[in-house]
């Protein structure tokens, strides 16, 4: 009974470690203070938003780490590592010390990989308790991921609303204090259970109340004003909707300590609501896997004497069937996995991008004051693409759509955001195209976790997933660069920094953007056409199995 409980406490914690160490959103709040301390050009202060992002590369050595060290160490040492690269950047920007801008670089980076590590953290405690609801517990964890910057200036306006250098010391020291407030549920996990307890249509409803929670966190902190002297009021509201749903683990607690006393002999049995059972699922493709490689080589054979480059694209070296597992060798030999990547790359990552140039692109157009609202505007809608992204659990019985296919869907509003900044500069413009962007991209943050899972296997997902968003230093190196040099082309001196103001400062960039986003949503959906054949057959085979 107490298993029940300290399971659901887990996921709380999960969900407050994600809520406030995803302090990378907040870049634009200070990289404008970090400029002029530096006396650095627009080109240079983008190299220290890739510093951070490259942090993301060495996602592998938090996996290394844990093949050594227990979970919770590994924790602390992610918020050490975010202490002293927050820490020092915050005495560098108060010029309490000076630093050369390589010192500064490798900060940024420390701090990135600190982000990473923590979400390591976090997938291997949804992943060992949640077997089952695997996608659902994720999701819904990594969702929080996406308030991280509208907590963040939440709290700045209720402590200090002039200072921009406060973000920095907060996220030095906001992230340890959340590792010290849920190390006892990370110490207390329960004992891993051979026959999953977690298939019942009460942890089914848990999961839609937890769903409803997180809705209306993200629209109060979307309808919160960003500046308004009530800012503490605010903010405690904030921390009091991040509580509430500790009194799930109490109810589980209850409820199965009332139906093992009250109700002895009532089984719950389980539920249909996701597909993920591994052990049903391992029997299922064990009678049918040789059907299924018989059936897909037909499909080659058949396309043999079809002529034309799309049509042999889409039917070479397609994927057999879903979670087939695959090694770091056999994957990037996949075709499936390029276009994944270059998906990614077009998509996800050319949000993050946009996020840490937000200060200066509000700064071209004069409309710096508004910086802190477009931070929490797409934080807001980041939070929202990533609640979204467990729509294909949830709508598969009323509307199935292969999760490859949804990923397509949620690169359109990327598209269309870069379209509506190309076309105007008005302070409505840029809400709405920061709004998609964040909607879009936090959608495909979440949801790449479970494609990965499905095309490539779960149990090398850990190794798999850091491989693919080795996109995301690389995008945000090359993207930073092009807007850097639109950007340094039209800035003038001004107070020791290189500054333009101007339409003609992004609206380049913004075109570009747009096309590079216009290639990912093709590659997702040439991805699409060419997985929905395994989705399909995955989901015939459910669907047989329930009837």
């Amino acid at each position: 009974m107490a298993g029940q409980s300290r399971k659901w406490m887990i996921l709380m914690a999960s969900i407050w470690i994600q809520a406030f160490t995803g302090t990378n959103f907040d870049f634009s709040a200070y990289s404008s203070e970090l400029k002029k301390v530096l006396s650095v050009s627009q080109m240079q202060l983008n190299y220290l938003a890739t510093a951070s992002d490259l942090g993301k590369a060495f996602g592998w050595s938090s996996g290394l780490a844990l093949m050594y060290l227990p979970l919770w160490l590994v924790m602390f040492i992610a918020a050490t590592m975010g202490l002293f690269g927050y820490g020092a950047q915050w005495l560098l920007i108060r010029r309490f010390i000076d630093l050369p801008y390589v010192l500064v670089f490798l900060l940024c980076l420390l701090a990135g990989c600190s982000i990473t590590w923590f979400n390591t953290v976090c997938f291997v405690l949804c992943t060992q308790n949640f077997p089952t609801y695997r996608p659902l517990a994720i999701s819904l964890s990594v969702s929080f991921n996406g308030v991280s910057a509208a907590l963040y200036n939440l709290a700045a306006e209720a402590i200090n609303p002039s200072s921009h250098t406060l973000y920095l010391i907060l996220n030095a020291f906001v992230p340890l204090f959340v590792s010290f407030a849920v190390l006892i549920p990370i110490l207390r996990q329960p004992v891993p259970d051979p026959l999953p307890s977690d298939v019942s249509g009460h942890d089914r409803f848990i999961f839609i109340t937890l769903n409803l929670f997180a809705v209306i966190t993200g629209l109060y902190l979307l309808l919160t004003p960003s500046h308004s002297n009530h800012a503490k009021l605010f903010f405690s509201g904030a921390i009091v909707l991040l509580i509430l749903p500790l009194a799930i683990p109490g109810i589980a607690y209850a409820r199965t300590w009332f139906k093992f006393t009250v109700y002895p002999k009532i089984l719950v049995r389980g539920s249909s609501f996701l597909l993920d059972d591994d052990d049903h699922y391992d029997e299922l493709i064990g009678g049918s896997h040789d059907a299924i490689r018989a059936a897909s080589n037909d499909d080659n054979r058949s396309g043999n004497g079809v002529k034309g480059c799309l049509e042999m694209v889409i039917k070479s070296d397609r994927l057999v069937m879903l979670e087939e597992e695959h090694d770091a060798k056999r994957l990037l030999c996949r075709i499936d996995f390029w276009l994944y990547y270059f998906s990614y790359f077009c998509g996800g990552t050319i949000g993050l991008v946009y996020s840490n140039n937000l200060g200066q692109i509000a700064q071209s157009i004069g409309l710096e004051s508004s910086t802190s609202t477009l931070i929490t505007l797409y934080s807001s809608f980041s939070f929202f693409g990533r609640l979204l992204s467990a729509a294909p659990d949830i709508l598969r019985t009323k509307l199935y759509l292969a999760r490859t296919g949804w990923l397509a869907v949620a690169l359109v509003p990327t598209s269309l955001a870069f379209l509506v900044l190309s076309l105007t500069e008005t302070e409505l413009a840029l809400k709405i195209g920061t709004s998609l962007v964040g909607l879009s991209s936090g959608f495909i943050f979440s949801a790449a976790v479970s494609v990965t899972s499905d095309l490539f296997g779960p149990k090398n997902v850990g190794v798999n997933h850091n491989i693919l968003i080795t996109n995301i230093p690389f995008g945000s190196l090359i993207y930073g660069l092009l807007s850097a040099l639109v950007y340094d082309s039209n800035a003038v001196l001004y107070s020791k920094s290189q500054v333009c103001m101007g339409r003609n400062c992004y609206f380049a960039t913004f075109v570009l953007w747009g096309c590079i986003s216009v290639l990912g949503l093709f590659s997702t959906v040439l991805l699409f056409i060419r997985t929905r054949h395994a989705y399909d057959r995955s989901e015939r085979n459910r669907l047989s199995v329930e009837s």
